[in-house]
């Protein structure tokens, strides 16, 4: 299993799942299909999927033109999100499989839409899993609350995605790394491996390069809205539980000017 970042828009990630022993591909997201035709030609692969973490235009806004430019391509996504251009409506567990070797299973990740789905891919045994987050997990921070609240959010974050193996590779839906990792500390100015990651990602922006992927372990190390779990952390913003942490640190970060 390989997997290419495309960049797309202003800070929108698309990315390319490859099988590499038959040299099919999953596209996440293709806002701008060209950039994906293109990118798969160059490694001739043979597009087989979309799929598509949510209804936003950002995400789901180029379906329909790459059905056009790949005829018979599925459209994956989620039954409750109405995306544009789907052919295939997935619900929490169902699984599709792409070549020989991987399996993509459908997670679904409510709140910052309601029918939001992130994707657990698995290759073969002995490769890292990778999840596609969309803009429900974020590098260093989550998804805004658009159609869901912060039990649902708790729940997507920390119980879905939190239960992943703790190497699963973590691809998100926009480049927000640096930011988000400035506001953490807002949260946790003690937190070395927070102060350590944003050196580490300010230097990658730098030189033009992205901050994906990360993992869920990272994720549990740095993100604030991940570690709404912990004591320590509720208390610093002055909740009781994780889910009034989480609700707490969002409107932190909504109203927080960095």
């Amino acid at each position: 299993m390989k997997i290419l970042h495309v960049p797309c828009l202003d800070d929108n990630y698309s990315y390319l799942i490859i099988d590499e022993s038959t040299k099919e591909a999953a596209v996440v997201d293709p806002v701008e299909p060209e950039k994906l035709i293109n990118a798969a030609n160059e490694h001739g692969l043979n597009l087989k999927l979309v799929l598509t973490t949510h209804h936003h235009w950002d995400h789901a806004g180029g379906n329909e033109k790459i059905k056009e430019m790949v005829p018979g391509i599925k459209v994956y996504g989620g039954s409750l999100d109405n995306v544009k251009g789907c052919t295939n409506k997935v619900e929490n567990g169902d699984k599709v499989s792409l070549g020989a070797d991987i399996t993509i299973l459908a997670l679904h990740t409510p709140c910052h839409t309601k029918g939001h789905i992130s994707y657990y891919v698995t290759g073969k045994e002995g490769e890292d899993p990778a999840v596609f987050t969309g803009d429900t997990l974020f590098i260093a921070g989550c998804g805004k609350f658009f159609e869901g609240t912060a039990e649902q959010m708790y729940q997507s974050l920390c119980v879905t995605l939190g239960s992943l193996p703790k190497p699963a590779q973590v691809y998100c839906g926009h480049e927000y790394t640096v930011k988000n990792l400035q506001f953490a500390l807002t949260v946790e100015p003690d937190n070395v491996k927070v102060q350590e990651k944003l050196s580490w990602a300010q230097k990658q922006r730098k030189a033009g390069l992205p901050t994906i992927p990360s993992t869920i372990d990272e994720e549990m190390e740095t993100n604030p809205f991940m570690r709404a779990e912990l004591p320590d952390v509720q208390a610093k913003v002055g909740c009781h539980s994780p889910v009034e942490a989480l609700r707490k640190i969002r409107l932190m970060k909504d109203n927080w000017r960095g």
